[in-house]
């Protein structure tokens, strides 16, 4: 049985799931607001510990993104994540995630040709992309300056 475009239409907007905006949209700033906050208090942290701003910043990194490997491990960050939605995915755990996901899920297939191929399956456009833009960004900036 052969689909028409209208039939089709009703049928996908019958089972997708609704999306209630209001609530996604506070899911997202409390946990991507909670991420930062927590961020700032391992920056504050390290800052009182004595080290320098530029040792801050890379230290503070690392940690959100040991923590936010360990959320992936201990399977916690996806069920963050269906809650906060892209309050999870923007900030720097979102990414660690992004990399450890695909390097646990293939890990059966070998170093190599499982964690090793597949670690960047899904950050990989993102890295790629966004190098590109940056690239692009400084021409333009260098070119209208």
């Amino acid at each position: 049985m052969e689909l028409t475009k209208e039939e089709y239409g009703k049928m996908v907007d019958r089972t997708t799931p609704k999306s209630h905006l209001a609530a996604d949209c506070a899911g997202a700033f409390l946990i991507g607001g909670l991420i930062c906050s927590i961020g700032q208090l391992i920056s504050d942290i390290y800052t009182m510990a004595g080290f320098s701003q530029k040792d801050v910043s890379c230290l503070t990194s690392s940690t959100l993104v040991f923590i936010g490997v360990a959320l992936t491990y201990l399977g916690l960050y996806d069920n963050i994540a269906k809650f906060a939605g892209a309050g999870t995915l923007v900030p720097i755990t979102g990414f660690a995630n992004a990399v450890a996901s695909p390097a646990m899920e293939f890990k059966s297939e070998g170093l190599v040709p499982g964690t090793g191929a597949k670690i960047f399956i899904i950050a990989g456009p993102v890295i790629a992309y966004g190098t590109v833009a940056s690239v692009l960004y400084g021409v333009f900036l260098y070119l209208t300056a």
